[in-house]
């Protein structure tokens, strides 16, 4: 019973006895969507959560996420580039937190240069082709955009059973 008079929901509880998750049963999650929560630290230490879509590279082991240099998120990092991203199934009975250090690219500053060109890779990695790629180009650089990198160095949650699809 809990403290409410309720069962126990002995499904949705972590075990901490057993051991831990391997890294890629737990980064596994990262491929299978492109929604989460980055966390980043504000000025005053508390954290700031940001809804966000990102490609998961598991070769590098990097999270890439498109963002605007006059975010709150883009500010924090600058400031302190240590961050976490949040993954979770949609029945959220497992989940991923990916913790590491950031890197930001270059503000895009012309429709040609090395960020645009990652900008459009991770566009095709998250939502496939564009109808407009001119017009695509353009806004990265009217947007302010960026890349940010977060490279992953620990992960900890809880893991998909065998066999379970998010």
């Amino acid at each position: 019973m809990c403290a409410l008079g309720g069962p126990v929901d002995d499904g949705m509880t972590q075990d901490t006895s057993s051991a831990p998750a391997p890294d890629d049963t737990l980064l596994h999650l990262l491929a299978q969507g492109h929604d989460g929560v980055l966390i980043t630290l504000k000025k005053d230490g508390r954290p700031q959560l940001s809804n966000v879509v990102h490609a998961w590279d598991p070769e590098r082991r990097v999270i890439r996420i498109s963002v605007t240099d006059d975010r709150a998120k883009t500010r924090n990092l600058r400031r302190d580039p240590r961050a976490s991203y949040h993954v979770t199934t949609a029945d959220r009975r497992a989940y991923t937190v990916a913790e590491g250090t950031a890197e930001l690219s270059p503000v895009a500053a012309d429709p040609h240069d090395a960020t645009v060109e990652e900008l459009i890779g991770l566009y095709r990695a998250v939502l496939g082709e564009h109808p407009d790629w001119d017009d695509f180009r353009t806004a990265m650089v009217r947007e302010r955009r960026l890349v940010l990198r977060l490279n992953v160095d620990r992960v900890y949650g809880i893991p998909q059973a065998p066999g379970e699809q998010s």
